[in-house]
């Protein structure tokens, strides 16, 4: 497992204290995996429920609330939505290769007693300058651009490491790239567009490897259009995550709960059974991009986009037509946070080309989900992605 305090190390925090969001993790990647892949991201590496540095649950932000309304002591952060927080926090951690106890102290994460903590807020404040007065807003300079993992920020080129190699005498034209429309066409037909249009249920069953831990059973349920549930058997009970048709939502330790609205929108998308066949109208722009490889295999990116939303990535195989890989960005308030999302070991089911393995990476760590066993067109009843009622006393608000 990851470190419990991976997410929020760097950078400015609230009196609530924040850990590892394991709720949503692991799970939304096993909504992730088979809704791209075999016939269509919105969470971390791990399945269990989100916590505190000590041990006990995060309560999730109140829906509608900014940072500053929701926790204590927030400056700079204090306008951006609440359920923004935890992943800006996330984003810093990446950025800077450390934990919460780097600029917060342990327990009481509302004080200022820490010198990083001001430093943080301090390089908030001048990226922000930077990219106003520089880029058009545009968040083109984030944490990640100076340190690089690192929580130095690098200021010195590095020095060659052996000879350079000598170049082309003429550098070759590019060669040209097929358009998006051909591109996802033969996605499509690859993966079986006249089968998988009359699937209407697909249950999956397999095994979850990753963090050093022992392989941990999973079973995914998607009915058409756009349902989906994935179920993890973890020793203290099942890790939900699922998305019922209209909102996501997911159970940790504090019981079931709704997605946030950036993260239900993920999920929608992985919860679409037909993905490759309805792409083109999930998004309004398409661009063509060259590839490098993925694995061993030659791969032509396609970059789909929506106003105002981050791309997502689409990496196909140049041969098969195959999807290999698919690149997305969670917003926060700093900078986007990446997930990619490997696809690998196709088999025909029923005439649809269905991916059996996919592995999800993240800058806080990387799993594969191996499926055993696939079926289609079995019964699977509406009820089982309805989310039920949270225990008494317990807050049911998005993350």
């Amino acid at each position: 497992m990851l470190a419990p305090c991976r997410f929020n190390g760097g950078c400015e925090m609230s009196g609530r204290r924040v850990g590892t969001v394991l709720g949503s993790a692991v799970a939304a990647a096993a909504v992730a995996g088979t809704a791209l892949a075999g016939g269509a991201q919105a969470k971390q590496p791990q399945n269990a429920p989100a916590q505190q540095p000590h041990g006990g649950p995060v309560a999730p932000p109140a829906a509608g609330k900014t940072a500053g309304e929701a926790s204590k002591n927030i400056r700079v952060l204090k306008d951006v939505p609440a359920d923004q927080l935890l992943p800006t926090m996330q984003f810093v951690a990446a950025s800077l290769g450390v934990e919460c106890n780097f600029c917060h102290v342990q327990g009481a994460f509302d004080k200022d007693d820490r010198k990083e903590k001001q430093t943080a807020r301090k390089m908030m404040e001048m990226m922000a300058a930077i990219n106003r007065d520089n880029f058009d807003g545009d968040r083109d300079v984030t944490c990640f651009t100076c340190h690089r993992g690192s929580p130095a920020p690098l200021a010195i080129p590095a020095v060659a490491t052996g000879e350079a190699a000598p170049g082309p005498e003429a550098a070759a034209a590019p060669p040209a790239l097929p358009s998006a429309d051909r591109l996802l066409d033969k996605w499509a037909q690859a993966v079986g567009a006249d089968a998988l249009g009359k699937v209407a249920t697909r249950v999956q069953k397999g095994q979850l490897i990753g963090f050093g831990g022992h392989p941990t059973p999973i079973e995914v349920y998607a009915k058409a259009p756009d349902k989906r549930i994935s179920v993890m058997q973890m020793p203290r009970g099942e890790m939900i995550t699922a998305y019922d048709g209209t909102r996501g939502w997911l159970t940790g330790r504090d019981g079931p709960h709704p997605m946030s609205a950036a993260e239900s929108e993920a999920a929608r998308l992985d919860a679409d059974l037909a993905f490759p066949l309805h792409v083109k109208r999930l998004f309004t722009a398409f661009a063509v991009r060259p590839s490098e490889k993925i694995g061993d295999r030659e791969a032509v990116l396609v970059v789909a986009r929506n106003e105002g939303k981050p791309p997502v990535k689409l990496y196909l195989d140049k041969e098969t037509g195959l999807l290999l890989r698919e690149e997305r960005y969670a917003e926060t308030a700093l900078g986007y946070l990446p997930t990619q999302i490997d696809y690998a070991d196709y088999r025909d089911v029923d005439g649809v080309k269905v991916a059996f393995r996919w592995t999800l990476a993240r800058p806080s760590g990387r799993f594969t989900i191996q499926i055993e066993s696939t079926q289609q067109n079995v019964p699977v009843d509406d009820a089982r992605f309805a989310m039920p009622a949270p225990p008494p006393g317990s807050e049911s608000q998005p993350r």
